[in-house]
């Protein structure tokens, strides 16, 4: 085997080139870090599979400056909880619903982010075996000019539910066997019933059409098991299901893609182990419910890139590339428990009719629907950042309005430099903090961004926050730490020179 080339070694090797590993290999280099990245894949995938961007992912993309790059986005004002619609108007985000973006386009925009940014791409990269060493990884690939190996301080599987990383790390699985099979498929040149989550006596179907005359179909037939399969189900099939389940006919529709999946949910025990780690599908898996899988994935990059950047340059605090961990497993694992609740309403028998009925009662209660909503939408998201329970800690800063500098902006675009923020606001035309915040991030420009704005909105009293990357508070004037602490935890010492 060819020996790796000193030339070649990357401070991050990403394995999987799906939206979950251009997104991140793109925040790494915005930091400066040198990351190679690899696909099994000779080209980019051209199927539409996940169809949707949630709100908290829209503010990621605004926060990147990527919005533009999609062109018109079709907005779906209502959203779901097991089958049972509501208009989604939680959250206080002004991406509030479903953005609708078939994920070829996705890794598209981020494909093009990340070759511009300098990220090092390499298609038709088998991985088969990882090295983990004291001063890195070294892993080896079959590729089609033969064997090859590449070296990193750091490598990170975004390789799908399969992971080949997760599997050569020895990162366990845990969850539940699967127990139905579903098919889908996009099809054109039918006319499809709009049958939105619809329950019969066989199964459960769903459609939608989108703006470019393409159908969604998606079918289940009760006590129809997982099978063996090792491809896609050809469309035949599919048709046939869909006539049984529905008793109407697709057969004659020309299907642009096809696949069969199932409900199983499973979830990697731990995140990393040493110099390896996962994100996305290859850290959790379930059923396509909402587009949550793709959007929990996009989620974990972003909290994951600039601690990842931070550690490879030296200046990471003690514990905050293990923060990834503690912070993103609770959440995988409270969308693989509704993901779970929503399959039992979707699937379940004649007994669950009660249950839906009952939620179908509380979805016309604002306050239900609003919780559900920031749910499934990832706006509730709140970590333990250790400065006590004042308002905002932890959660994301809310998607408000700022005039900065006399002129207007938002507070998704405060953070586009991949930085960390200290903004402090006016109150009663009076700003109290920024002196103190200005010397307290001393030292720490190349990090921390110090902003003096102004915003019409109540953010539960304070007049300075620190925000992270990844859009996080991590310190208010009202929480019950200080503000030196909070930039020496998350942000590390002053005046530290960035070393490799």
């Amino acid at each position: 085997m060819t020996p790796p080339d000193p030339a070649e070694a990357a401070h991050v090797l990403v394995v999987g080139a799906g939206p979950v590993g251009l997104l991140l290999a793109g925040d790494l280099r915005l930091h400066g870090v040198r990351v190679t990245l690899v696909d099994r894949l000779a080209a980019p995938m051209t199927e539409s599979r996940a169809s949707q961007l949630n709100a908290r992912t829209m503010e990621l993309l605004d926060q990147r400056g990527l919005l533009e790059a999609f062109g018109e986005l079709t907005h779906e004002p209502l959203s779901h909880f097991g089958g049972q619609s509501f208009r989604a108007d939680g959250g206080g985000s002004r991406y509030t619903g479903n953005w609708k973006v078939p994920q070829f386009r996705t890794e598209a925009v981020l494909g093009d982010r990340a070759r511009a940014l300098g990220v090092d791409l390499h298609r038709e990269h088998e991985l088969h075996d990882l090295t983990v060493r004291d001063e890195g990884v070294v892993a080896a690939f079959r590729t089609p000019d033969g064997p090859r190996t590449l070296q990193a301080a750091y490598v990170v599987g975004c390789d799908g539910a399969g992971s080949t990383v997760r599997r050569l790390a020895g990162l366990d699985l845990d969850g539940n066997a699967a127990t139905r099979e579903l098919l889908r498929a996009d099809i054109a040149g039918v006319d499809v019933p709009a049958y939105r989550f619809e329950r019969f006596v066989r199964g459960f179907a769903t459609s939608a059409r989108r703006p470019d005359g393409v159908t969604r179909v998606m079918v289940h037939a009760f006590g129809r098991l997982p099978g063996g399969r090792t491809g896609p189900p050809p469309f035949d099939e599919i048709a046939a299901v869909w006539e049984e389940v529905t008793g109407h006919s697709i057969a004659s529709a020309s299907a642009s893609w096809t696949d069969a999946f199932d409900d199983g949910c499973v979830q990697a025990t731990c995140y990393r182990r040493g110099r390896v780690l996962i994100a996305g599908d290859a850290a959790h898996a379930h059923m396509p419910v909402g587009g949550q899988a793709l959007n929990l994935g996009l989620q974990d990059a972003a909290n994951l890139a600039w601690k990842l950047a931070a550690q490879v340059y030296g200046r990471a605090p003690a514990g905050l590339l293990d923060s990834y961990h503690t912070e993103r497993h609770p959440v995988g694992r409270r969308v693989l428990e509704n993901v779970r609740a929503q399959g039992l309403l979707l699937f379940g028998g004649a007994g669950t009719e009660p249950v839906r009925r009952v939620l179908a009662e509380l979805l016309a209660e604002p306050g239900a629907r609003a919780l559900l909503d920031s749910m499934v939408s990832g706006l509730d998201v709140r970590y333990d950042v250790g400065a006590g329970d004042a308002p905002l800690l932890g959660e994301r800063l809310p998607d408000i309005d700022l005039t900065v500098d006399g002129e207007p902006t938002t507070a998704t675009w405060l953070l586009g430099d991949g930085r960390g923020v200290l903004l402090t606001l006016t109150r009663d035309g009076r700003r109290t903090t920024a002196g103190a915040a200005r010397e307290a991030a001393r030292g720490r420009a190349d990090r921390v961004r110090v902003v003096d704005g102004a915003s019409p909105a109540d953010l539960g009293g304070a007049t300075a926050l620190l925000v992270r990357p990844d859009g996080h508070v991590v310190w208010t004037d009202r929480a019950q730490t200080s503000l030196h602490h909070a930039l020496d935890r998350w942000f590390g010492a002053a005046a530290t020179v960035p070393r490799v």
